[in-house]
């Protein structure tokens, strides 16, 4: 699995991770809460990701420190959820 972000037409400083054989995650380990206008943001990078590879799956990588209205876009999206600690 390619975890490049310009072989997927993204920023340089997008974080991707494997997560398996054609399961993409977009690293977003940050200290603040990740409102709804990141996730939006999110979103937009899982869509580029799927406009290169349309059968790669796509989660956010993130810490608990989400709100609530972010999950039901994700999810709306396709997007899975995988929590960590920092």
């Amino acid at each position: 699995m390619n975890t490049t972000p310009s072989h997927y037409t993204l920023p340089s400083h997008t974080k991707l991770e494997a997560l398996g054989e054609q399961h993409l995650g977009i690293v977003r380990l940050v200290k603040s809460r990740i409102i709804r206008k990141d996730a939006e943001k999110i979103a937009e990078t899982a869509r580029q990701i799927k406009n290169t590879s349309p059968d790669v799956k796509v989660s956010l990588i993130c810490t608990r420190n989400i709100c609530s209205k972010s999950i039901r876009l994700l999810e709306e999206e396709g997007i899975g959820i995988e929590f960590r600690e920092e």
